[in-house]
């Protein structure tokens, strides 16, 4: 697992970020935040790496800023938040009713997701993005709900705040010692990506096996 982060996903946001610096985080964390599995906790801290390495950004020629990259970082979040709203209140419940399954998200739950939203508001928005894999999935969600768009933009924006500093700065602090962390764990990563894979696959099996799977199906 270490392995593959470190052979595969680091070089990549290595390249990109040499490429394209601010830009490459801000083109990588729209992508997290439109569904997509690219997760803002590898894009994040290795901007942080980049921070604490007094590495140079291409684009200003200048070594990396902890707060460009903070706000690099919540501008992108709440792009692919609105982006993410804007197919959940086009595409709405039919779509989450025919291919949510797929999703793993079930017809009651976006039920209660409606609930909730009508229950406690905006705060929803700010909460879920404090939340890792909910996160990701909330903006489809409010956009199927209807939540105001422009409470909507400002509480995510304020949620993806902590988050985005929290990361960055776990970046920094990791720093250098990425490589004697890996080489601590590198006896266990055969074993960290089997449970991984586990934990995934127990997962996906408890969701799709779920009683409330036949339940939703029985009611349409």
């Amino acid at each position: 697992m270490l392995s593959f982060i470190d052979t595969g996903i680091i070089p990549f946001l290595h390249d990109l970020y040499a490429a394209v610096g601010y830009l490459g985080v801000f083109f990588a964390m729209v992508v997290e935040s439109t569904l997509l599995p690219l997760p803002s906790e590898l894009i994040l801290p290795f901007a942080g790496f980049l921070i604490s390495d007094h590495s140079i950004e291409p684009l200003t020629h200048s070594q990396w800023s902890f707060w460009i990259v903070v706000v690099v970082g919540v501008a992108a979040n709440t792009t692919g938040s609105l982006f993410g709203y804007a197919l959940g209140a086009r595409l709405g419940r039919p779509f989450l009713d025919r291919w949510g399954r797929l999703l793993l998200i079930r017809p009651h739950e976006v039920e209660q997701a409606e609930r909730f939203f009508d229950r406690w508001g905006s705060p929803t928005a700010f909460i879920s993005r404090l939340l890792p894999g909910i996160r990701s999935v909330i903006s489809f969600i409010a956009g199927v709900s209807h939540m105001p768009i422009g409470r909507f933009a400002v509480y995510s924006t304020l949620g993806a705040i902590p988050w985005t500093i929290a990361l960055v700065y776990a970046g920094t602090v990791l720093g250098s010692n990425w490589t004697q962390i890996r080489d601590t764990l590198k006896p266990f990563d055969n074993l960290i990506l089997v449970a991984c894979l586990a934990a995934v696959v127990a997962f996906v099996w408890w969701r799709l096996g779920h009683p409330g799977w036949r339940n939703d199906s029985a009611e349409a």
